[in-house]
């Protein structure tokens, strides 16, 4: 995680995915200003809730040969729906280790979420990426090391630091 993000800032951005994918999914993700409008009000749980279920109805709605318009990775690109729902899927399964390591909980995702969000990593381009963003540039890792340091480390956060 961007070391300059606070829980608050990682809250708010993984609920500006999830409105910028069910967005996506509904053929309205073109529009930049759809992936950042998220605010977690007076209550952040009630508001995350809302916000997952908004992007799973979303998703539940798409085809699988539908097109999602992702303004994030560059002007004017579309992917297939299934390659969008993975990349939320990374999302959600690496943050959610940025949030247990700053609140400090152990982090436990499931290993078919881990081996799906490795497959993908795997094909996040590392050109632009930075320190200080959702992802950064992969880190050394053991070799043999588990799926989930793997997936950690391909994303730019050092696994030593659970």
């Amino acid at each position: 995680m961007c070391p300059d993000w606070t829980l608050h800032g990682l809250l708010r951005h993984q609920l500006n995915q999830d409105a910028g994918f069910a967005a996506a999914a509904r053929g309205e993700g073109a529009r930049p200003s759809v992936w950042r409008r998220a605010e977690l009000g007076a209550d952040p749980h009630a508001a995350a809730a809302a916000s997952a279920g908004l992007v799973t109805a979303a998703f539940a709605a798409t085809g699988p040969r539908d097109e999602f318009h992702l303004p994030e990775i560059g002007d004017g690109t579309t992917v297939p729906a299934s390659l969008a729902i993975g990349f939320h899927l990374l999302d959600v399964v690496v943050h959610a280790w940025d949030a247990a390591v700053t609140i400090g909980v152990p982090w436990e995702p499931d290993a078919d979420l881990v081996e799906a969000s490795l497959r993908i990593a795997a094909i996040v381009p590392e050109d632009g990426r930075v320190p200080g963003e959702a992802f950064a540039p992969p880190v050394p890792v053991a070799d043999g090391a588990d799926p989930r340091d793997r997936l950690l480390a391909l994303l730019g956060r050092s696994p030593a630091r659970r």
